[in-house]
C-alpha cells in the first residue's frame, strides 16, 4: 500500500491555482478517456480509483468524455451521416512539417487553400518531440532526475509555439489542456521512476502526447480562418491489433464504426487528426510503430475511400536512387503501389511496406510532396503508372530505381546433405527466428546443395550460433560442410514493374556491373520480376550504384578521368575535354570528369573534378609533388564515380610498366605510348590476356597512325573472318615528311633541319631517323595480327649514318649531317632514273612470319608516292583485299591529330560502359 500512495501522491505535482484561468472558454476542457489515471487503472494495483485535480473521482477504468455524454443525453437525435468517397483528401504532415511556429502557420495555409469538399489532415509531433518523449521513459525508467526537468522543456517548447501562434481563448483553452496533460505525466513518469520499469502501454501513452498538442494547435490555427474545423484524438477511432513487437494490423471494420460514431458527434469540414496513436480493442492507447503517421494517413484514407492521401515530407519526392550516393538520380514522377513496396523494403526515402496496403484495395493514389517546395510536383504512387522524368519526358526503361542495404552479412549454409531432405530450410530459418534475427534477402541452387541468406550484420553472430547448435551432429556427421559468414556486404536492388515484360533487363544489369568491375556474391529474384537483388561488397556498393543507374539512362555515363603527362599532345587533350565537355554532356549524356593531372615532377588533384578552363593556372598555384600511387589511388577512390580511366600521354616506359596493376584494381587504360605493346612479349601477352579475362578495357589506337583507325580496321578484319598477309605502310609523319621534300635538288640534311624546324620531328632528329619508332609501330601491329615477335626480331634500316650515332648532342648531328647527304642523293638519283620515289615503310609480313623496317622504291602512280606533307598511309592485304588492298591514309602526326585519337578512344570507352550511341 505505501507503493501505491507514493503514486497517488505525484497526482498533485501541478497545484490547481498554477492552471491558468479558463473562465471564459467557449467549452470546458474534459480529461480524455485515454488520461494517465485511465491507464494505471488497468493496474490491479490501481483499482480503488483517484482524485484527480479537477476535485472529483474518476471512474476506475477512465472517464467518459463530455461529447459521449452528449450523445447519451440525446438519443433521440438523428445521427450525422459520415459522407464517404472523393469528397475527402486526406494530407498528412510530418515533424519537420510543424517544427516551429512558423511552418504550423504554412501548415494551416496549405489546409485552408486545399478546394477538396473535406478534409482530414494527420499530423506528427513537433520536430524531435518523440524522440525527447521516448528519453523522458527512458531516464524515468534509468531513475534518473533529470525526466523532471526534461519535460519541463517539452512543456516550454509547446507553450511558446502557442503562445506565438495563439491568443485569447484558444490559447487559454490549449495552455489549459497542456498543463492536465503534463500533470498526468508527470505522474506517469514518478511511477515508472519508482517502479525502474515501464511497460509498453506505459511508454506508448507517454510517446504519444506530441501528436496530440500538434493536432490541436493546428486545428486552433485552421479554425481562425472561420473554417468549420475540429480536432481528433484518433485513439478514440483507430482500433488496431498488436501482430509482434514492431507491427500492428488494423481492424478496419472496429476502426470505421468508430470514425463513424466520431463524426455523428463531431460534424465538420476540416478534421485535424493524431498520426502515430491509436489503441487496442481494450482501448489501451498503442502506436502505429515506425512510420506511424504515414499509416494513419493511409487507413483513414481508406476508411473514407478518399479521392487521394498525400504524404507532405522535405523532399521534392521519390528518387531513382538515393541522391546523397547518386547526384544525378531523378524525381521520379509516378511509381505503382508493387514499385514504392519494393523500394521502401530495401531502404528508399519512400514510404513504408504497410503504410500502402491500405489504399491499394481502393485504387487511392498516394502523392508524396515537399512542403519546402510547394512547385515540385511530387511523386504519386498509384495503380498503374507511365514512367516519366523530372522534366515530364516519358521513359521507356522497364527499370524504375534503386534501393539499397547496407551493413548486411551473408550467411551460406552448405553441405550435399541438404539435397532432397524435407524440412531442411524450415530448420534454417526456424533457427533464425530463434535468434531474434531477420533474413532479408534468401537464395538457393536448385541443387539445394547451399543455402544463402542475408541478415543485418548486427544480428550474424547470433544467428551463426544458432545455426551451429541446431546442425551440430550434421556437421559432426560431414552432412553439412561449411556454415560460413560474409561480413561487409551491401544489397543492391533494381525495381521496375515493366521488368516482368522485358527481356535482357538482367543482362543489362549484370553487365553494367561486369564493366563496373563488380564481383556480385549472390542473386535473388521472384517470380514477379518487380526487383532484381544482389549482395555486393560494402565497400563497392556505390560505385554498384552508380553503374547500374547510370546503364539503365537515369543519369550520365560519369568516368573518372586521370591525365598523365600534361605535355604538348596530354595538354591538347586536356583543351579538347574543355571545349567538348557541355556538348558531351548535353547531347551525349557523358561525364568526363578530370579529377588529377600528373605530370614527371608535380601533379594537380580534386574531389570533384579540374575547371579546365584553367588547369595550367591551378597546376601552378595547387599543385604539389608528383606521386603516381597517390595520384592513382585519388582517381580511382572515388566511390562516387563507378568508372575510372588513366589515359597515359608519355612515352615513358616506366609508366607503361603500371598498365598491368591498373587494369587488375579495374581501372581503364587509354595510351598513345608504344612502350607497352612495343615491350617485351611476355609482358605484352600478360596484358592482353588480363584485358580478356576482365571487363576492364586498354585502349591503344593511338600508338600507331596518331587519329587514324589503324587498329580498330586491323581489328574489324581479323574479328569478321578476314585473313591477314601483310601490313605495309609510311608510318611515321616525320619521315613521311622528309621523303615528300626530298626532291629535286634539296639535300638531305636541307629537309631534315626544315622538318625539325617546322616541329615534326623530335628534339633530336635521330630518334625518328633511327626507325625505331617505325619498329615499334611494326611490332604493335605484328603482335595485333597473331604473330608473336620480339621488337629485336625486326631489322631495321637507320639513316643515322654510322658515324653519328654517337653524336654528343643533337646540334652535333645537325651540323655534321650534310657531310652523308652524297650518300642519300645517289639513293635518290638512282631511283628517279628508274621511275620510282624513296619512302620509309614498316612491312609485317604475315605469311611469313616477320616484319622489317627499311627505305624502298615505289613507282610514281603507286598510293604510297602520292602523299603530300606529313600523311600515314597504311596498306591492308588479306584474304578478301589481296587484288587491290585496303588503304587507310590521312594525318599521322601533330598534337592535334594524336589528341584526337585518344579523345576518340575515351568516347569509346565511355559507349562500352553504357552511354548511347
Amino acid at each position: 500500500m505505501a507503493f501505491a500512495a507514493s503514486i497517488c501522491n505525484t497526482l498533485h505535482i501541478l497545484p490547481s491555482n498554477a492552471l491558468p484561468r479558463a473562465t471564459k472558454h467557449k467549452k470546458k476542457i474534459s480529461p480524455s478517456p485515454f488520461s494517465a489515471l485511465s491507464l494505471l487503472s488497468h493496474s490491479p494495483r490501481f483499482r480503488t480509483g483517484f482524485v484527480s485535480h479537477w476535485g472529483r473521482k474518476e471512474p476506475a477504468f477512465g472517464n467518459v468524455s463530455s461529447s459521449v455524454k452528449a450523445v447519451l443525453l440525446d438519443e433521440s437525435k438523428e445521427k450525422v451521416r459520415l459522407p464517404k468517397g472523393d469528397v475527402w483528401s486526406i494530407h498528412k504532415f510530418g515533424g519537420t512539417c510543424v517544427g516551429t511556429s512558423e511552418r504550423i502557420k504554412n501548415v494551416a495555409e496549405i489546409i485552408i487553400n486545399d478546394a477538396s469538399e473535406a478534409k482530414l489532415v494527420v499530423v506528427s509531433a513537433m520536430s524531435k518531440v518523440t524522440d525527447m518523449m521516448y528519453d523522458l521513459i527512458y531516464k524515468a525508467r534509468s531513475r534518473d532526475d533529470s525526466y523532471v526537468a526534461a519535460i519541463d522543456a517539452v512543456f516550454e517548447k509547446h507553450r511558446l509555439t502557442a503562445k506565438d501562434l495563439l491568443d485569447g481563448d484558444d490559447l487559454a483553452s490549449f495552455l489549459s489542456r497542456l498543463y492536465h496533460d503534463v500533470n498526468n505525466l508527470k505522474a506517469m513518469l514518478r511511477a515508472i521512476y519508482i517502479a525502474g520499469h515501464a511497460t509498453e502501454s506505459f511508454s506508448d501513452f507517454v510517446v504519444g502526447h506530441g501528436e496530440l498538442w500538434s493536432a490541436q494547435m493546428l486545428s486552433y490555427v485552421v479554425g481562425k480562418s472561420e473554417l468549420d474545423c475540429k480536432w481528433m484524438d484518433t485513439r478514440e477511432v483507430l482500433i488496431v491489433n498488436p501482430s509482434s513487437s514492431n507491427q500492428v494490423d488494423p481492424d478496419f471494420l472496429q476502426s470505421e464504426k468508430r470514425l463513424e460514431e466520431w463524426f455523428s458527434r463531431n460534424p465538420c469540414k476540416i478534421i485535424v487528426a493524431t498520426g502515430f496513436i491509436a489503441s487496442t480493442p481494450q482501448n489501451i492507447p498503442t502506436t502505429l510503430k515506425r512510420d506511424g503517421s504515414d499509416f494513419s494517413a493511409t487507413i483513414m484514407g481508406a476508411l473514407l475511400r478518399a479521392q487521394q492521401v498525400t504524404i507532405w515530407t522535405d523532399v521534392d519526392g521519390v528518387y531513382s536512387a538515393d541522391p546523397r550516393k547518386v547526384s544525378e538520380a531523378v524525381i521520379l514522377r509516378t511509381l505503382s503501389y508493387q514499385e514504392a513496396w519494393e523500394m521502401s523494403y530495401f531502404g528508399a526515402n519512400v514510404l513504408h511496406p504497410r503504410t500502402i496496403i491500405p489504399v491499394m484495395q481502393y485504387d487511392i493514389p498516394i502523392k508524396i510532396r515537399n512542403i519546402f517546395n510547394l512547385s515540385s510536383p511530387g511523386t504519386i504512387i498509384c495503380r498503374g503508372t507511365v514512367t516519366e522524368n523530372e522534366d515530364g519526358q516519358k521513359l521507356d526503361s522497364p527499370v524504375k530505381g534503386f534501393a539499397t542495404i547496407d551493413n548486411v552479412a551473408l550467411v551460406n549454409v552448405e553441405g550435399t546433405g541438404l539435397a532432397g531432405v524435407p524440412g531442411t530450410a524450415s530448420a534454417i530459418f526456424s533457427a533464425v527466428k530463434d535468434a531474434g534475427a531477420n533474413a532479408i534477402m534468401i537464395s538457393q541452387a536448385s541443387s539445394e546443395h547451399s543455402v544463402c541468406f542475408a541478415v543485418p550484420e548486427k544480428e550474424v553472430e547470433a544467428v551463426a550460433e544458432a545455426l551451429q547448435s541446431r546442425f551440430h551432429q550434421a556437421l559432426d556427421a560431414g552432412r553439412l560442410s561449411q556454415i560460413a559468414i560474409i561480413p561487409n556486404c551491401s544489397i543492391l536492388a533494381t525495381v521496375g514493374q515493366k521488368m516482368a515484360s522485358t527481356p535482357g533487363v538482367s543482362a543489362t544489369l549484370f553487365n553494367a556491373l561486369a564493366k563496373a568491375n563488380i564481383n556480385v556474391r549472390a542473386i535473388a529474384q521472384g517470380c514477379s520480376e518487380y526487383n532484381v537483388t544482389v549482395v555486393v561488397k560494402r565497400e563497392d556498393c556505390t560505385r554498384a550504384l552508380r553503374a547500374v543507374h547510370s546503364r539503365f539512362y537515369l543519369s550520365q555515363t560519369t568516368i573518372a578521368m586521370g591525365i598523365i603527362g600534361p605535355g604538348l599532345i596530354g595538354g591538347t587533350l586536356i583543351d579538347q575535354l574543355r571545349d567538348q565537355a557541355g556538348v558531351l554532356k548535353k547531347d551525349f549524356n557523358i561525364d568526363l570528369r578530370v579529377m588529377g593531372i600528373i605530370g614527371s615532377r608535380r601533379m594537380l588533384l580534386n574531389e570533384v573534378g579540374i575547371d579546365l578552363s584553367r588547369w595550367r593556372e591551378l597546376m601552378e598555384e595547387n599543385g604539389e609533388v608528383a606521386d603516381m600511387e597517390k595520384f592513382t589511388h585519388h582517381v580511382h577512390g572515388n566511390h562516387f564515380i563507378p568508372n575510372t580511366v588513366l589515359v597515359d600521354c608519355t612515352a615513358d616506359s616506366n609508366v607503361a610498366s603500371c598498365y598491368h596493376d591498373w587494369l587488375r584494381r579495374g581501372i581503364h587504360v587509354i595510351t598513345p605510348n608504344k612502350k607497352a605493346n612495343s615491350g617485351p612479349l611476355d609482358q605484352y601477352l600478360k596484358l592482353r590476356a588480363l584485358q580478356r579475362e576482365s571487363y576492364t578495357h586498354y585502349f591503344y589506337e593511338a600508338t600507331v597512325g596518331a587519329g587514324l583507325p589503324i587498329i580498330s580496321t586491323l581489328r574489324g578484319l581479323l574479328e569478321t573472318g578476314d585473313k591477314i598477309l601483310q601490313i605495309e605502310g609510311i608510318f611515321s609523319g616525320t619521315l613521311s615528311y622528309i621523303f615528300n621534300n626530298f626532291i629535286s635538288a634539296q639535300s638531305f640534311s636541307e629537309v631534315v633541319a626544315q622538318a625539325k624546324q617546322a616541329g615534326y620531328t623530335e628534339p633530336d632528329p635521330r630518334d625518328d631517323l633511327s626507325g625505331t619508332d617505325v619498329a615499334r609501330k611494326v611490332i604493335i601491329l605484328a603482335r595485333e595480327s597473331g604473330l608473336k615477335l620480339e621488337l629485336s626480331d625486326i631489322p631495321v634500316q637507320s639513316l643515322v649514318p654510322e658515324p653519328l650515332r654517337a653524336s654528343a648532342s643533337a646540334e652535333e648531328f645537325m651540323e655534321q649531317l650534310p657531310q652523308f647527304d652524297q650518300d642519300m642523293a645517289k639513293e635518290r638519283q638512282e631511283a628517279e632514273d628508274s621511275g620510282d620515289v624513296l619512302r620509309y615503310v614498316g612491312v609485317v609480313d604475315v605469311v611469313r612470319h616477320e616484319g622489317r623496317v627499311e627505305l624502298r622504291r615505289y613507282k610514281k602512280d603507286h598510293p604510297f608516292a602520292q602523299l603530300s606533307g606529313s600523311d600515314n598511309i597504311i596498306a591492308f592485304t588479306t584474304t578478301r583485299y589481296k587484288e587491290q588492298p585496303l588503304i587507310v591514309r590521312g594525318p599521322g602526326a601533330g598534337a592535334q591529330v594524336t589528341a584526337g585519337g585518344i579523345f576518340s578512344d575515351i568516347l569509346q570507352l565511355a559507349s562500352y560502359l553504357g552511354a548511347p550511341s
